[in-house]
């Protein structure tokens, strides 16, 4: 079976002429443009493999394109504020979006607003689900990083304000960027921050695994597939590759460039704003203040491919293409509902009872009714 195609989606502050832009992984030529304003940086994400979104730069609403249809605005969300970062749990259930220091969270198939989450006490920075969908995690201005789980966020008793799981608070200066690896709910996250440190930790236990103290600030990060290496882009241009191999034991050491696997990628002028690696781990990507989006092979440590752009680079991803992205004649199987901007009373059975009643689509068993045993 062949390997699945990859695609570079990437988005500036500058361009007049289109929002986000398709290019090809291995030749860099434009594949696709998708149309109708500017986004916001950490805002783009793919729905159901049939959509996709990104919050306006600067504005109140997410822009959606159905994702083979280019030219045409599919519809917008109106939020009740400027939308700071925005993600899509990946199995299509739910959208998440920060809004100044709250996170909205959406159910995908009715539009309904689930839940306004208030834990934060600055504008939330950044937002990411786990590849199981169990949990995202939200970060901020306020230092703070937070992991929810998505059962205990959803259940429909607005009487009891959702806690998080776990509150990741050792960074000292807001918090830039954060990347969720594999394995659900024990998954490892990374954490960037203006502290000048990244940040490895356990999503289960919450515990702290590794901070990397760098000599500039951390403006971007990411794990290879393989979680071998911790990508961390700095405010001067470059990119700095951690080894997750170390035979060392300590929990807090500064950044060395040496021969066992910690190096630095030079070639950007400005700050990194966002990085991504290719499924096999070979290629990174990297987008940057500088006008350019760069395409690195890992073990060279070469530039190989300069996408040029027409202002900062907001958001730069390589992802598997969608089955639709270039069939102009498809139509999404299901299509999207009109989002709510309030949240809504409870339905059902339990409503009026107090009981907590669990979406049936999020993996998770549904709690025993009064009087059933199992």
């Amino acid at each position: 079976m062949a390997a699945p195609l990859e695609v570079v989606v990437s988005s500036d502050s500058g361009s007049q002429l289109w929002n986000c832009t398709v290019f090809d992984l291995h030749s860099g030529s434009s594949l696709l443009s998708y149309r109708g304003g500017n986004s916001a940086a950490r805002s783009l994400a793919v729905l159901r493999g049939e959509f996709l979104l990104s919050a306006q730069l600067g504005k109140n609403f997410i822009n959606v394109w159905e994702i083979q249809r280019k030219d045409q605005l599919q519809q917008k969300i109106v939020c009740p504020g400027v939308v700071t970062c925005l993600t899509a749990s990946p199995d299509g259930a739910f959208l998440a979006a920060g809004v100044a220091e709250e996170v909205y969270l959406w159910e995908v198939c009715t539009g309904k607003l689930l839940a306004v989450l208030s834990r934060h006490y600055q504008d939330v920075t950044c937002l990411k689900f786990t590849d199981d969908s169990s949990h995202f995690v939200s970060a901020g201005k306020d230092n703070l990083a937070l992991v929810w789980n998505v059962c205990s966020v959803v259940q429909m008793d607005l009487s009891h304000a959702p806690e998080p799981r776990h509150v990741l608070s050792r960074h000292s200066l807001p918090i830039t960027d954060l990347h969720c690896g594999h394995m659900g709910a024990q998954a490892r996250v990374a954490t960037s921050s203006l502290d000048q440190t990244a940040k490895v930790w356990e999503l289960s236990s919450g515990e702290l695994l590794l901070s990397v103290l760098f000599d500039v600030e951390i403006m971007s990060v990411t794990f290879d597939p393989s979680e071998y290496f911790l990508f961390c882009g700095g405010r001067d241009g470059n990119i700095f590759q951690v080894s997750l191999c170390s035979q060392s034991l300590n929990r807090e050491k500064s950044f060395q460039s040496d021969g066992e696997g910690n190096q630095v990628f030079k070639g950007h002028r400005s700050l990194v704003t966002c990085l991504s690696v290719s499924m096999d781990g070979t290629l990174l990507l990297s987008g940057s203040q500088d006008e350019t989006a760069r395409l690195w092979d890992v073990q060279s440590r070469q530039s190989v491919r300069c996408l040029a752009h027409k202002g900062p680079v907001t958001n730069a991803v390589i992802m598997a293409v969608s089955a639709n992205m270039f069939l102009p004649d498809s139509r999404p199987a299901v299509p999207l509902p009109r989002f709510s901007r309030h949240l809504q009373a409870p339905e059902g059975p339990d409503a009026e009872g107090g009981g907590a009643w669990v979406r049936p689509a999020l993996h998770a068993q549904l709690p025993l009714r009064p009087g059933l045993s199992s």
